[in-house]
């Protein structure tokens, strides 16, 4: 790991960019101690440096959490293949004309996870060699990615997932395979996730500590203090 850059903002919390091989990322921290770590990751194409994630990040951070978020292949501003751009074009195009897209999802939404968590299993290696990171590990972000993450990935503890109604099929299924303490946010009027999926879903987790919290409003709707609450889901099973 090779930090390219560093900043110390104005609420105190120390911002840190790296290289890990051709993935690059973001570490948030507050202080030199051990800190629990949160991996945050967000929806699929979507950079590490989206105002959103960075704004929960830092909030984290200076709570206390050491928080890194990190580019997969093919999104934020790492390069795209011409399929990839195709099939992103061919999923707005169905999803403005009111397609199915059931299909194009599992062609897409699943190699993209499967090629993610190699890298983030990857990145949480490097992270937690750092004096200033430490277990526990929690996972805040993108449901497809979190739920075949924390399959996979025993130092995961506890995960808050943005419900998503589109899970490829193959990740749907290992639902019930997560046992750790789980927070499902859901936006009830999502226009790009179903929400009886959404419902399904948080039926078939195997976690016997599961919480589901719905707001009314669109994707990107999710209240600001819905991030505090996931803070304090935390302090319960990081701390």
């Amino acid at each position: 790991m090779h930090f390219t850059s560093e900043q110390r903002l104005d609420d105190g919390v120390l911002e840190r960019e790296f290289l890990l091989g051709e993935t690059p990322g973001t570490l948030w921290t507050s202080g030199s101690a051990p800190a629990p770590l949160i991996l945050m990751a967000h929806n699929n194409g979507l950079p590490k440096r989206e105002p959103r994630l960075v704004a929960r990040a830092r909030h984290s951070a200076a709570r206390g959490y050491a928080v890194a978020a990190i580019d997969t292949a093919g999104c934020g501003d790492r390069p795209r293949s011409s399929a990839d751009e195709q099939i992103r074009a061919e999923l707005r195009r169905a999803m403005r004309a009111g397609e199915p897209v059931d299909e194009i999802f599992e062609s897409f939404i699943g190699p993209l996870v499967e090629k993610a968590v190699p890298e983030w299993r990857t990145t949480l290696d490097a992270l937690l060699s750092l004096p200033e990171t430490g277990g526990p590990v929690g996972y805040q972000g993108w449901t497809a990615l979190g739920i075949r993450l924390a399959a996979a990935e025993p130092r995961i503890a506890a995960a808050v997932l943005f419900a998503g109604g589109y899970v490829p099929r193959a990740v749907r299924e290992q639902a019930g395979q997560i046992t750790v303490p789980l927070l499902l946010l859901l936006q009830w009027d999502d226009e790009g996730n179903p929400r009886q999926r959404a419902l399904d879903l948080f039926d078939a987790f195997g976690t016997e500590e599961k919480t589901l919290h719905a707001n009314l409003g669109g994707h990107t709707g999710t209240p600001w203090f819905e991030t505090e609450d996931g803070e304090r889901f935390f302090d319960r099973h990081l701390r």
